[in-house]
């Protein structure tokens, strides 16, 4: 055990480089997340026909498809011809990630603003509000406390995701547990710990996440929570 101990404190530098490298990932790759879940989960219920099928091909692409690949195809094809496009690996380890569980995120929140009550709706046309007044200050604050619960979820699941990208040549957290694992040779020992850094970082976002559901709840409830758009918008 002590010879463990000694290399898990000569890896020490390396460790707080990759939580950096992973934090950077989840950071960036949830904000990517939000934005996409956002936009599509919005034009998806357009009346707009193109708009909308195009909303539902880019969320049924990135769902349908593997992370892993997709990291693949940002990181090995597009620096080929034609495209020539060559990205930094954390920069395409950010894309991944907020294009894939972003798509997920975008039928959270279509299916959260449909769950508001109808007579939320009804109430803004008979105020008469032009459809942006509609959805930001009467719709999209009460869906947005529907949706957190769904919405933790997905950052959890990115946050364990980023452990797929050191296979595009990223040093983060799993990358270097990998070469304590070859150094120590106790795989118990090695990934024993990972798994609780892992969750650390996990727990420290979901209590985030927790508190912003509570805020959520707490401004709707100043507002009178679901009793007419008037008490929603005051």
């Amino acid at each position: 055990m002590s010879e463990n101990l000694d290399a898990l404190v000569r890896a020490l530098p390396r460790l707080f480089d990759g939580l950096l490298i992973t934090l950077e990932l989840s950071v960036g790759g949830a904000l990517l997340a939000l934005l996409v879940a956002v936009g599509l989960g919005l034009m998806a219920r357009l009346d707009n026909i193109v708009l909308r099928g195009f909303a539902r091909v880019v969320i049924e692409f990135f769902r349908g498809t593997s992370l892993l690949v997709q990291l693949f195809f940002l990181f090995f094809v597009l620096p080929l011809p034609p495209m020539n496009i060559e990205l930094p690996a954390v920069l395409v380890g950010v894309l991944g990630l907020g294009l894939n569980y972003g798509a997920y995120g975008a039928e959270v929140v279509r299916g959260s603003i449909n769950a508001v009550p109808a007579g939320q709706w009804e109430a803004t046309t008979a105020l008469s509000m032009s459809p942006a007044q509609r959805m930001w200050r009467v719709i999209f604050p009460q869906a947005w406390a529907l949706m957190i619960p769904s919405l933790n979820n997905l950052l959890i699941q990115l946050i364990k995701g980023t452990a797929v990208v050191y296979l595009i040549t990223i040093v983060d957290l799993t990358a270097v547990f990998n070469d304590l694992r070859q150094e120590t040779r106790d795989v118990f020992f090695t990934y024993s710990l990972a798994l609780v850094v892992y969750f650390a970082i996990a727990y420290a976002f979901s209590g985030l996440m927790t508190l912003l559901e509570r805020r959520a709840k707490h401004r709707l409830g100043q507002s009178g929570r679901a009793v007419g758009a008037r008490g929603a918008i005051a």
